[in-house]
């Protein structure tokens, strides 16, 4: 345990940095003196310049997963969606992602509770460790959990392959851990899968501000520098000679004017001369920052305009569609990743329920389409491929409807044609359906005999 223990404080460790500038708690080490002497009370060590956020939001919010499918059936898996809603996961799952992006890493707990019902409980890389094998990244060797409640306690949890699990408490003073206790567990495995942001088959996992954040301390110099200049020497400073200052009592010159704009500098002594010093230009800054902030975008793949950068008018149509590009790409890989260990956490939860979808090699997790699309294009472009024999249920999918609004189509439209059936009867009409069936009886147009009814 005290190894698990120990791997645990080192990720917590490497997290801190990530979880700071994701939440604007920048450094400010390289700012100047007069820095803290103008603006220390208003920013402290927080920064408002915070581009990591968004960078990690961006994709973040392209990840959102309707549904299920874990067997060949080409319908979502209600059951599936059911473990998914009664588990809050429609947030949870968000919340799994951005801290995955953030830290190169989450974890998601699959377990049963008090009525053997499954229940998925995401995980913080800061209170959970998975230890796997070296030779094969997918298989793990134990799982460490480590929290402290609102008394003080330390509590830990123990995961083992082949059904060991153990839990322990140290209270808040204590030295060493109290004695653990076994816990029932019903997997042959250790229930707690990772979801790892760009996962390499060779080091370590990727974080979104691995990269990013050399680039936004730059940019926090830059902004800083140029809020000193402002300050200081942003405004012409002006210059007297030839003058003889006055001095206090405790020998201090006094300044001999005071500065207004209705107020003017005068002089009796001929020998006195005015002038001032140049303004300094804010705008070389700002270029430098615009600079900065292109290089963020590239190594970001963010689109440049969600960094509001020569803002004027926003791309649109398929300018648009190409800026957006590269962080719809990124959102599919980040899909493709983290899809399969949502896939591996609803086997674990039809394994609590021992359903053999617990086995379900083949199934996949539905996502929301990460491309924003303008609702006349989509839905012409949705059009056409029904004119190449697309099934309906797929076009809907691919028009942005979750599996549970198709679901509802299907008793709708039921309804709709039952209400539509019952109006006939009431108004002495057939319904359309049955008059182009010619099975509601009337009158043959050509030879003007009477029709029989359809029995």
């Amino acid at each position: 345990m005290e190894f698990l223990q120990g791997k645990l404080n080192a990720q917590v460790a490497g997290n801190r940095e990530r979880n700071a500038y994701y939440d604007g708690e920048h450094r400010l080490a390289f700012a100047q003196e007069k820095f803290y002497e103008a603006f220390g009370g208003v920013f402290q060590s927080r920064w408002a310049e915070n581009f990591c956020a968004l960078i990690v939001d961006s994709v973040a919010e392209r990840l959102r997963i309707e549904g299920f499918r874990m067997t060949d059936d080409p319908n979502a898996d209600r059951d599936a969606w059911d473990i998914w809603q009664r588990s809050y996961m429609d947030d949870d799952s968000d919340s799994a992602h951005v801290d995955a992006l953030i830290t190169s890493k989450s974890y998601v707990l699959v377990w049963g509770d008090s009525d053997s019902k499954p229940v998925i409980q995401p995980k913080s890389a800061n209170e959970m460790f998975v230890l796997t094998d070296p030779a094969d990244r997918r298989k793990r060797l134990a799982a460490y959990q480590e929290y402290r409640d609102d008394w003080g306690t330390l509590h830990s949890r123990l995961w083992l392959p082949g059904g060991g699990f153990y839990k322990a408490i140290r209270e808040e003073g204590d030295k060493t851990w109290r004695e653990p206790e076994a816990g029932p567990n019903a997997f042959k495995v250790v229930p707690v899968v990772p979801l790892l942001n760009r996962p390499r088959l060779s080091g370590k996992p990727i974080s979104e501000l691995d990269r990013v954040i050399p680039v936004q301390d730059a940019i926090n110099k830059v902004m800083i520098d140029a809020l000193v200049a402002s300050e200081y020497a942003a405004f012409p400073q002006r210059w007297v000679t030839g003058m003889e200052l006055e001095e206090d009592e405790n020998g201090q010159p006094i300044a001999p004017f005071r500065v207004a704009l209705d107020r003017m500098f005068h002089s009796e002594d001929p020998q006195t001369a005015f002038g001032q010093f140049q303004a300094a230009d804010l705008s070389n800054y700002v270029r430098l920052a615009e600079a900065l902030t292109q290089a963020l975008a590239s190594i970001s793949r963010i689109p440049l305009h969600y960094f509001l950068v020569n803002s004027g008018q926003p791309p649109s149509g398929e300018s648009i569609k190409s800026a957006e590009a590269g962080l719809v790409a990124k959102s599919r890989q980040r899909q493709r990743s983290f899809g399969e260990s949502w896939e591996e956490v609803m086997r674990l939860c039809f394994a609590v329920l021992g359903d053999r979808r617990q086995d379900a090699c083949r199934a996949e997790v539905i996502w929301a389409d990460p491309e924003y699309k303008s609702e006349s294009e989509h839905i012409d472009a949705l059009t056409k491929l029904k004119s190449l024999g697309v099934p309906d249920r797929q076009l809907q999918e691919d028009a942005g409807y979750s599996p549970g609004q198709i679901a509802r189509f299907d008793k709708l439209m039921a309804e709709q044609m039952e209400r539509a059936r019952v109006q006939a009867m009431v108004f002495g009409q057939a319904p359309a359906a049955d008059r182009l069936n010619g099975s509601a009886g009337g009158r043959d147009e050509e030879s003007g005999e009477e029709m029989p009814e359809a029995a």
